[in-house]
């Protein structure tokens, strides 16, 4: 027999994991999880970094949202989610300033140096600078949304993947792993999959493209210091910053790829290695660890939230790609107030509405 609920989420990452929190309380939930356990993709292995002026203008809004309401939960803890770090363009004049947008400013090739002395000083010729970016404490950031949801009475089910999905009624019945849920709201917060939810639900799919993004720890001869910015090449080929006494690194790809349980392409992080021992004076001599994530994105690049246009009680909740961490709270904000529908156009008090007008529409078809 199906457990009845409000809203049933599909998906456990930071998009799921995010709304379920926010939904808490307010209305009855179960969050469904493909994998035996929650986070196990995309969302564990961020690079941690919320920037402000990082992706589509919707997206900085969003961003700036994100770190509003963060901030206002870590002036009430004891343990911050935030931890301020700048974040750094390098590369020639041209693409740093086609590269930079909204809260960054540009610096001199000797404030760079000064922020980071490891990089070369003839490796790149201008520079700018977020000093509003925040590194994230993701695993804490999850672990607080799953204990917020749970402790509300939402329900959340691992090792159950989504076998079917129907309208029927008013309503949806879904079925995952061996269980059966009804419930009026599904939300497609399946990361990679969420087009291959929506074709398992009879919903005309959005062609959500997933890209690959390889990141690795690596062990080095010169650490950072704990101040020292995240620094991105402004053409995308490389960006690195401190991980205790050694440094996270990726070589910034954006390859398509299918949904999946991504693993590192053999010799792309080696390729890494070099080019960032030719550019800085790190030293990286050795890999701990490496791993390959994947951005879903849809083709214009803006996360698609709402309810879709021509499947009455389906959710999206897709698209974050490289912006899901930055962008989750502000999210969930919006869509709880969309599902509940109390957010209207001329909402005074909503201002993340107005912000994602643009993500909202971008459901209709």
């Amino acid at each position: 027999m199906a457990s009845n609920y409000d809203v049933v989420i599909v998906g456990g990452g930071i998009g799921g994991l995010s709304l379920a929190a926010a939904l808490a309380g307010k209305c009855t939930v179960a969050l469904v999880e493909a994998e035996q356990s929650l986070a196990f993709h995309t969302s564990s292995r961020s690079a941690r970094q919320l920037i402000p002026s990082y992706g589509p203008p919707v997206v900085q809004d969003l961003t700036i949202r994100t770190l509003e309401m963060l901030a206002a939960r870590d002036a009430q803890a004891d343990e911050p989610i935030l931890t301020p770090r700048g974040f750094m363009l390098v590369g020639d004049e041209e693409t740093v300033r086609a590269e930079a947008s909204g809260n960054m400013h540009a610096i001199t090739h000797h404030e760079a140096m000064r922020l980071c002395p490891a990089l070369k000083p003839e490796s790149f010729t201008a520079a700018g600078l977020d000093s509003g970016s925040f590194g994230c404490n993701a695993p804490l950031l999850l672990e607080e949304h799953r204990r917020t949801a749970e402790a509300a009475g939402v329900d959340i089910i691992t090792g159950a993947k989504v076998h079917s999905a129907q309208r029927l009624g008013s309503g949806w019945q879904v079925g995952a792993g061996t269980e059966g849920f009804q419930s009026g709201v599904v939300v497609n917060a399946a990361g990679a999959w969420a087009d291959e939810l929506a074709v398992i639900s009879g919903v005309e799919k959005l062609g959500l493209q997933p890209y690959r993004r390889t990141a690795a720890i690596v062990n080095v001869d010169s650490p950072l210091t704990p101040e020292t910015p995240m620094v991105c090449a402004a053409d995308d080929t490389f960006y690195f910053r401190a991980e205790g006494n050694q440094v996270l690194i990726s070589p910034s790809e954006s390859v398509p790829s299918g949904a999946g349980d991504a693993k590192p392409y053999a010799g792309d992080v080696e390729a890494l290695i070099s080019k960032l021992n030719t550019v800085t004076s790190l030293g990286i001599h050795s890999v701990d660890r490496a791993w390959t994530g994947l951005r879903t994105e849809a083709a214009d690049g803006i996360p698609v939230v709402g309810f879709d246009a021509e499947a009455p009680g389906f959710f999206w909740l897709a698209g974050q790609g490289g912006y899901g961490f930055q962008t989750s709270s502000a999210i969930a904000e919006l869509a709880t107030a969309l599902i509940l529908g109390n957010v209207q156009d001329d909402s005074p008090e909503s201002r993340t509405a107005e912000q994602l007008a643009a993500v909202r529409w971008s459901i209709r078809r």
